[in-house]
């Protein structure tokens, strides 16, 4: 039998471990009779639990309220006082799992809360690196947990003093951070745009140049068959078979229009990759004049795959009302990062609200989609194999799902570029948030907080504009972008 060992409780700190926490090693062989655990129940008031030993090898663990609790069942106390422990130890529900004496008291502490009801309160077992056990009491274990939450709050509170002194400094040092991932995911595009076009741009363009050969190849060679049908229409009974065969008369109509898609096909691919190249604009790092709504339209293209919820077989119309703009001078690159943050939110919103009305997602807050931006690749087609369509006229349609793009050239020569949808929209207290670095509503891991924090400082510090949002909830929510035509100097 072992005594319990003190630790010294001020040299706790953030990191400290279960093997700095106070610690009982009372043991016994589970061979001893049951009247042997009740005498070191009421040697030590304060064990919490007992370790037993099977020929010095470790068998289980019996802990006070536990051993108390059956005890006082009628006759227990009798029929296991002078029988061997193990006995009464098959009478024990639940086993349980030792933890490592090097795991974070912060962790071992969310892990314990974590155990069943049964056994929320029982000792935490603990193995040691050399392979032996001991027990550490629960509200030990709280305790600790709670003295690591004072220093946590005291180093905050100090962090907060030095940014207070430091405010200044501190708020650079945040948009530096912001422009730094801005211009890491702006270098990722670049890379990725580079990787497409070095990779698919070569074999395209060899089809491409290729296709209209074998387009005049294969016409000349269906002439010819057409004259040897015109001078010959009696051929032999074994050409007659072949022709049967390979069904000759579908093939003639056939080939060209195959040729022919295979032509539009890779037209189309040229087009993705130029949709790419447009939206991140990588040749133009400085502010030039710029088609705002071939910017658009690339983000779309970009965005395209997103439009179609072929789990719940609907899709989210574009009602695209361009003004008259001539080009604005800006910088291309970055206002397309505005464009993409604004829609892609919008995008998961809609979906977000769909898939709620159709019960195959438990309905979250209609605020959870905003706060941050993400989006895939790739290209949609319907079950005919075509691209999904984007609608390019005004009129709305009841109830769908839609997102209106508006553009105008006022009389000040401000550029405006409203994105509104008709999503669950977004709670007034969200909305005084949205702009602020690091605030996110979306889960862990699927949104950093910076998307909208960075279109705004895109538009209202890199361009002199503005940046705002107007929304209600369940009717849905408008961004209004306003940007000089031209930049000051």
């Amino acid at each position: 039998m072992g005594d319990m060992t003190n630790a010294n409780e001020s040299n706790l700190r953030l990191e400290s471990t279960l093997e700095e926490l106070p610690f009982w090693q009372v043991q016994i062989e589970i061979d001893r009779p049951g009247n042997d655990l009740a005498m070191l129940f009421n040697q030590e008031p304060l064990l919490p639990g007992i370790i037993l030993n099977n020929n010095q090898q470790y068998a289980g663990m019996v802990s006070r309220r536990k051993f108390f609790e059956y005890m006082s069942h009628p006759y227990s106390l009798a029929l296991f006082s002078i029988r061997p422990i193990r006995i009464l130890y098959k009478f024990f529900p639940l086993e349980m799992l030792p933890l490592s004496e090097d795991m974070l008291i912060v962790n071992a502490t969310q892990a314990s809360l974590e155990r069943a009801p049964e056994i929320a309160y029982e000792p935490i077992l603990v193995k040691t690196t050399s392979g032996k056990y001991k027990l550490v009491d629960f509200h030990e274990l709280l305790l600790a947990h709670s003295q690591i939450h004072v220093l946590t709050l005291v180093e905050l509170q100090q962090v907060e003093e030095q940014s207070r002194v430091a405010k200044t400094g501190f708020r650079d040092l945040q948009q530096n951070y912001m422009r730094l991932v801005q211009s890491e995911k702006m270098a990722a595009l670049g890379q990725l745009v580079a990787g497409i076009a070095h990779e698919i741009n070569n074999p395209i363009n060899f089809i491409g140049g290729n296709i209209v050969y074998a387009i005049q190849y294969s016409q000349n060679l269906l002439n010819l068959i057409r004259l040897y049908q015109q001078y010959y229409p009696k051929p032999e009974a074994e050409i007659e078979t072949a022709i049967a065969q390979i069904e000759l008369d579908f093939l003639t109509t056939d080939l060209p229009r195959l040729l022919t898609s295979m032509e539009v096909g890779t037209e189309r691919i040229k087009q993705i990759i130029l949709s790419l190249r447009n939206f991140s604009r990588l040749d133009e790092p400085d502010k030039k004049l710029v088609d705002i709504h071939e910017g658009i339209d690339s983000t779309l293209v970009i965005l395209q795959s997103r439009l179609q919820n072929h789990q719940i077989g609907e899709s989210i119309n574009i009602i695209k009302e361009y003004g008259e703009l001539p080009q604005v001078e800006c910088y291309a690159g970055l206002l397309n990062q505005v464009f993409m943050n604004i829609l892609a939110n919008a995008i998961d919103a809609i979906q977000e609200s769909l898939v709620s009305q159709h019960g195959l997602l438990p309905s979250r807050s209609v605020s959870k989609s905003w706060g941050d931006a993400k989006s895939d690749g790739g290209f949609p087609h319907d079950v005919t194999g075509e691209p999904v369509k984007v609608i390019s006229h005004p009129s709305w349609q009841k109830d769908k799902a839609k997102i209106c793009i508006h553009t105008e050239l006022t009389d000040e020569k401000q550029v405006i570029i409203r994105i509104s949808d008709n999503g669950p929209g977004i709670p007034e207290s969200i909305q005084k948030q949205l702009f602020n670095p690091f605030f996110t509503t979306k889960p862990v891991g699927k949104g950093t907080g910076l998307g909208l924090s960075i279109s705004y400082q895109i538009v209202v510090e890199k361009h002199g504009g503005q940046l705002q949002c107007i929304s209600s909830v369940g009717k849905g929510t408008e961004f209004i972008i306003k940007i000089p035509l031209q930049l000051n100097s």
